[in-house]
């Protein structure tokens, strides 16, 4: 009678054995159709961001001036191109800002001009506020290039290290209200 129960037993365990063995394989399978799922999900919504994207800008293009030549240009001049690409912007009212020559440096092959744009947001209580967001553009104008040609503009916001050309990435309000916001929020935490 031992050896029959023995031998019952041993069958039992084993048929536990094999199911829980066959669950263990289960739970890898449903683990990896859920890891595959999860992929297709993701690559999903990427080509769904990417077409909505696209449909926004085929709608909406990123928004730039023709710029004035290198024989057009003098500092002024090129402080009203900066004012008129600004323009095509867009934020809301709010936001002021004015636009200054800083400099002119000369570099062996070319001269660079720098100028200043600072941003504030402006309102009836506070007319005045306490900081604000700059954006530097450097206008080149290369020495050897002809009077017809192009002049090459760059601009970078400040606390940023992206060197943004005009009509290769589209403004951002957001960018001025983080700079805005940061800089607030280290006033605040400095007593005076």
């Amino acid at each position: 009678m031992k050896k029959t129960n023995m031998s019952k037993r041993v069958r039992i365990m084993e048929t536990l054995d094999m199911y829980k063995h066959s669950t263990r394989q289960m739970t890898r399978k449903d683990r990896d159709a859920s890891n595959v799922t999860e992929l297709a999900l993701h690559l999903v919504q990427s080509v769904i961001d990417a077409a909505v994207t696209f449909v926004e800008e085929a709608k909406n293009p990123i928004k730039n001036i023709k710029w004035i030549t290198h024989g057009a240009f003098t500092a002024e001049r090129g402080r009203r191109e900066i004012e008129r690409f600004i323009l095509t912007w867009e934020h809301q009212d709010r936001w002021v800002h004015h636009t200054e020559f800083i400099q002119r440096e000369d570099w062996i092959h070319s001269f660079h001009y720098i100028y200043h744009v600072q941003w504030s947001p402006g309102s009836a209580r506070i007319p005045v506020p306490r900081t604000s967001a700059s954006a530097f553009f450097t206008i080149k104008i290369t020495k050897s290039k002809p009077p017809d040609a192009p002049i090459d503009v760059s601009y970078i916001f400040e606390g940023q290290s992206l060197v943004q050309r005009p009509g290769m990435l589209r403004f951002r309000e957001n960018w001025l209200r983080e700079i805005v916001e940061s800089k607030h929020i280290l006033l605040e935490s400095v007593p005076f």
